[in-house]
């Protein structure tokens, strides 16, 4: 089975568990879904919803952020992961917003990752679900499973994403990203996986990234023991 062979059987299967999904971050408009995302590094999406309602409160549009002190940031999102560097990316994002853009989100790649606190991957899910704008975001959870299933090799994020946009047909990559993030949080788990009892690892798991994952557990589970 080829790379593509096995993308499109999985893509059938996303498409039965999930044939629709949410976006899970909480927000009413570019701005908001960019801020949340912003805030989303290293953190659960359901701490990011629980700070963001007082912030978006107090900061509705980029004007409002931009007015706003670092320390007045940091105090709303203290709870998050990051917070003192996410609070001086955001109030630096404010400002940016307002110089340069007219207080709007901007819609290209390279005007997105030009921003403070803004890598690929937040450029990727804004000009995704903002703007509906093919991309394909790869977080852990994606780069685990095309790991496991062979759909890449790629050591780096970046190459995940190159691979998956390679055998996901383009107009499938703003739902295939939702949908690989939320079937890894509900079937494949980092650690302690039964890739054999998976309802896509079982079949589409590799051999070799099977042996790989067996042996890993093995050695955690020795390390342990010799801890215990």
């Amino acid at each position: 089975m080829t790379r593509r062979e096995k993308a499109d059987r999985i893509g059938k299967q996303l498409d039965e568990l999930y044939p629709s999904l949410p976006i899970p971050l909480d927000h009413t408009d570019p701005f908001t879904l960019l801020v949340a995302v912003v805030l989303s590094a290293q953190t659960t999406d359901k701490k990011v919803n629980q700070v963001t309602p007082e912030l978006f409160r107090r900061a509705p549009d980029a004007a409002g952020l931009a007015a706003m002190s670092v320390e007045d940031i940091q105090a709303i999102i203290r709870e998050v992961g990051l917070a003192p560097q996410k609070a001086k990316a955001l109030a630096g994002l404010g400002q940016l917003l307002v110089e340069r853009h007219g207080g709007e989100v901007p819609r290209t790649f390279e005007e997105l990752e030009a921003l403070p606190g803004v890598g690929h991957k937040t450029a990727s899910v804004v000009m995704a679900q903002a703007f509906h704008i093919p991309a394909f975001p790869v977080d852990t959870h994606i780069h685990r499973l095309a790991a496991r299933w062979g759909l890449s090799t790629g050591k780096t994020v970046e190459k995940t994403e190159k691979d998956l946009k390679a055998v996901f047909p383009k107009d499938t990559w703003i739902r295939r990203h939702l949908q690989l993030i939320q079937f890894g949080r509900d079937h494949c788990p980092a650690l302690h996986h039964d890739l054999d009892a998976c309802p896509i690892c079982g079949w589409a798991a590799t051999a070799k990234r099977k042996k790989l994952e067996a042996d890993q557990a093995a050695e955690l589970k020795a390390k342990r023991r010799k801890t215990s």
